[in-house]
């Protein structure tokens, strides 16, 4: 009997080849198709259905199309047992028609609507094993991308003054205060989708759902739309914006790869390199590459689905365990899942010839010609040296010395539908960088460095793996580094402490604002000069009246009296 996965998984690759073919053929002939359809018009201000395809978007979409394909064959393995796999499929196929229709919208009315499908279905997705971390991490991951569709609404509202919501026309009047307003809330939502510095917590924490989403959620759907939306408004964006842009890019590749160097949780290590990317991504798009952020972003795409589908082959194995320090030698038992996790790994530090090494080498050497200052050029080579430090560590840990696993477990390469899925990624993994090159550029970029600086891109490389392998080896009479610092550990590996400041720092402070206006206000004095004070004049006045009733006659006669006395002094 044919599963619903492999059915499925035909039918994305099919549909992704045949957009990958449409986008080589848009490329080659510089075509671009534009449909519209009106759905309701006001105010003589028509809301449109557009779809806009170009070489940009199809590329785009037969990348995801091809990874979703590739991890809707390999679920069918991972998630065999659960009696819920034909909810967790329409799932995963409601979230890539949203990524789907997200790509192809120049509109912001449905990039609105897409993205709200996909912060909705990511949700369902992150509680899918409904515990209460799960949860949790749906539950910030859900209102921390609020804040993001806060500013599209916000944007919509602007784009009023143009009389139209196809943003794509007005790219060009970057001039304007409208485009300026409606750039600034773009940058916002891009930040809230893309994890960006100060939202940066919930990218780790949604690593609470099964790992198949995690890789296609990490690789090429939901935190790439920002960094794919940034690259779409690209030409509207000011200088101030654009500065804005790379010093939050530059800290959020630097505080993910320091954090991923003090993390222990192999999905988290790997998220946390996806959020180091991103903010390689966003900061490359600001200094002026926004091709060269794409095609980092297809790249990356590639070798980061693999990495988290080699992570879940390994965990699946485990019964579970994500600890890598519970890990070690796995390279025996399982060969082919290490050799792909090797690779992609080495892919993700840019070795020569790989996947990464043709966007990042060209971002860096790119990044070397600018007129930039020490900062930027700093925090890049250093940014990048922790790439490869955590990269090492990880593959330290996991793949060599000894198995420290404390039961016995079902280590081996015997899941072979999951292989064939990790089998799909391997060879564009490391042939995919440079089939990309050639198709996206048409004349090579003129690199011109000196040999130091030329150099400086493998230099650092070096030191971050001979820096990863030295902080990271332990052995029984040996002291872990990090536990000598465990107040800097802890803070570096929570990155900078913004969990807790994105779950904490929002809610803590004003419970206990409302907390203390609930005990002084509504409690204390309007209290005292409200309700209570009022229900107690009345009940002392009717209290007063109420004697007085009882004692009319008593009254009547004392009243008398005085009356008389005051006559017959008057007289």
């Amino acid at each position: 009997m044919v599963s619903i996965c492999f059915i499925y998984s035909g039918w994305l690759l099919f549909l992704s080849i045949i957009s990958f073919l449409s986008g080589v053929y848009f490329a080659s002939v510089d075509y671009s198709l534009l449909l519209e359809f009106e759905v309701v018009s006001i105010n003589s201000c028509p809301i449109l259905m557009t779809i806009l395809f170009d070489w940009m978007s199809l590329l785009f979409m037969s990348f995801v199309l091809f990874i979703s394909s590739m991890v809707v064959y390999y679920s069918e393995q991972y998630m065999e047992g659960d009696l819920n796999i034909n909810r967790f499929i329409m799932l995963v196929g409601m979230f890539v028609l949203s990524m789907m229709l997200l790509i192809i919208s120049p509109n912001l009315i449905s990039i609105l609507l897409e993205g709200d499908d996909l912060c909705l279905v990511s949700y369902c997705l992150v509680i899918y094993y409904q515990n209460f971390k799960s949860n949790n991490a749906g539950m910030i991951t859900a209102l921390s991308n609020r804040v993001g569709d806060v500013a599209l609404l916000m944007a919509i509202a602007w784009m009023m003054n143009y009389g139209s919501f196809n943003y794509i026309f007005y790219i060009d009047c970057c001039g304007d205060l409208e485009m300026s307003v409606i750039s600034f809330l773009v940058v916002l939502a891009a930040m809230t989708k893309s994890a960006q510095i100060p939202f940066s917590a919930w990218l780790p924490a949604a690593m609470a759902a099964p790992t198949p989403v995690s890789s296609l959620v990490h690789s090429s759907t939901l935190v790439t739309a920002g960094v794919y939306l940034l690259i779409r408004f690209y030409g509207c964006f000011s200088f101030k914006v654009l500065i804005v842009l790379v010093f939050i890019g530059t800290m959020t590749m630097f505080m993910a790869g320091l954090g991923a160097n003090f993390e222990f949780d192999l999905k988290k290590i790997i998220a946390l390199s996806t959020l180091s990317q991103l903010g390689l991504m966003v900061s490359i798009l600001a200094l002026g590459e926004y091709k060269l952020a794409f095609f980092h972003l297809l790249t990356h795409a590639l070798f980061k689905a693999l990495l988290f589908m080699c992570a879940g082959n390994m965990i699946h194995s485990l019964g579970g365990c994500q600890d890598i320090r519970f890990m070690g030698g796995i390279v025996v038992p399982m060969p082919l899942t290490c050799s792909f996790f090797i690779v992609s790994n080495l892919a993700l530090c840019g070795l020569p010839f790989m996947a990464g090494f043709y966007s990042k080498d060209l971002i860096l050497e790119i990044l070397s010609m600018s007129y930039l200052n020490w900062y930027i050029y700093i925090i890049y080579f250093f940014s990048t040296g922790l790439t490869v430090c955590y990269t090492f560590r990880l593959i330290y840990y996991v793949v060599t010395g000894d198995f420290n696993y404390l039961s016995a477990s079902a280590l081996g390469d015997s899941n072979y539908i999951m292989l064939r899925g990790m089998y799909g990624l391997i060879f564009f993994v490391i042939t995919g960088g440079s089939m990309l090159a050639w198709l996206m550029f048409s004349t090579p970029y003129f690199i011109c460095l000196p040999s130091i600086m030329k150099l400086m891109a493998l230099v650092v490389s070096g030191l971050g793996a001979w820096t990863g392998y030295e902080l990271s080896k332990f052995g029984l009479n040996y002291s872990l580094s990090s536990l000598e610092y465990l107040t800097a550990s802890l803070f570096f590996s929570s990155m900078w402490n913004m969990p807790f400041i994105s779950s904490f720092g929002v809610n803590y402070y004003p419970i206990k604002l409302g907390d203390l206006i609930y005990k002084v206000t509504d409690q204390g004095w309007s209290e005292y000069a409200g309700g209570q004070n009022i229900f107690n004049s009345v009940k002392s006045s009717a209290s007063w009246f109420e004697a007085f009733y009882h004692n009319n006659l008593k009254v009547f006669l004392l009243l008398t009296s005085l009356w008389v006395c005051f006559m017959v002094l008057y007289l």
